[in-house]
């Protein structure tokens, strides 16, 4: 029991930069209250005394924010961020090393009895504000983004963003050559998004250059072979996009209105 104590008091430090010392943490962690009560109220729990577990549950969210349900599952070296609002539900099984922080459910989307909550691997991170729902499972060392609503299993080692909760595909976000000359071409200048956040709609107008690169490369074959087989072609070139004025519908347009103060 000692042993399973160091190790949560330890890995605060390991995963808390704000933490300075063993009595801060002991005294003012609503996370670290939360853990330490809920493994009395399981071991209770499973002991059969289920009012006083429950009891002692309901005590430990009125001091802490913090709503474990006394069935639930929880591993070792398990840290909860800031807390308030965490809510985890009865049939939840959480693997060791794993972090959630605030505002995360762990909860279910039936009414039936059974095994109806998430079970997290070891290593999994939980960010603030997430929604895992259902008798699913997140594979070890997985990475759930902040906000996220999670209603299917994930893959280990994978990062799920967005609702609902989909795997970040890193590989396309970063453009490839063909699209950056054809972005360019066509007077796009798209911008960078770095492998741990990647950004949905980089990745949707790389999708779309891509797309015109191959449109592209196909007119340019199907001209050649209207040349070849003795056709007429213009040669045509890509014009620079510039700005036009806008008429807002008064006669004027929005550049005129503009330099008159309107």
């Amino acid at each position: 029991m000692f042993n399973q104590l160091k190790e949560d008091i330890n890995i605060v430090f390991d995963r808390d930069p704000a933490a300075r010392n063993k009595f801060e943490i002991i005294t003012t962690y609503p996370g670290f209250h939360a853990i330490l009560l809920h493994r009395l109220n399981h071991w209770l729990w499973n002991a059969n005394l289920k009012f006083i577990s429950r009891f002692l549950a309901y005590f430990s969210r009125w001091l802490t924010g913090i709503e474990i349900h006394p069935g639930a599952v929880i591993g070792k070296r398990f840290f909860i961020d800031h807390g308030m609002g965490v809510v985890v539900g009865e049939t939840a099984i959480i693997g060791d090393d794993c972090t959630l922080y605030h505002g995360v459910t762990l909860g279910g989307t039936s009414w039936q009895k059974g095994k109806r909550h998430p079970t997290l691997g070891n290593g999994v991170v939980v960010g603030a504000g997430a929604k895992v729902l259902g008798p699913i499972v997140i594979g070890d060392n997985a990475r759930i983004g902040s906000n996220a609503v999670v209603i299917r299993t994930v893959p280990e080692e994978t990062t799920v963003i967005g609702i609902p909760g989909r795997v970040a595909n890193t590989e396309t976000t970063k453009p490839s050559p063909e699209q950056e000359a054809m972005a360019k071409k066509i007077g796009f200048d798209a911008y960078g998004a770095s492998q741990e956040m990647p950004d949905p709609v980089a990745v949707a107008i790389n999708r779309m250059l891509e797309h015109i690169h191959s449109m592209d490369k196909e007119m340019e074959r199907m001209c050649h072979e209207i040349k070849s087989l003795g056709g007429g072609m213009d040669e045509m070139s890509v014009e620079e996009m510039k700005s036009q004025p806008i008429d807002d519908g008064t006669g004027n347009t929005c550049r005129e209105n503009m330099a008159k103060g309107d």
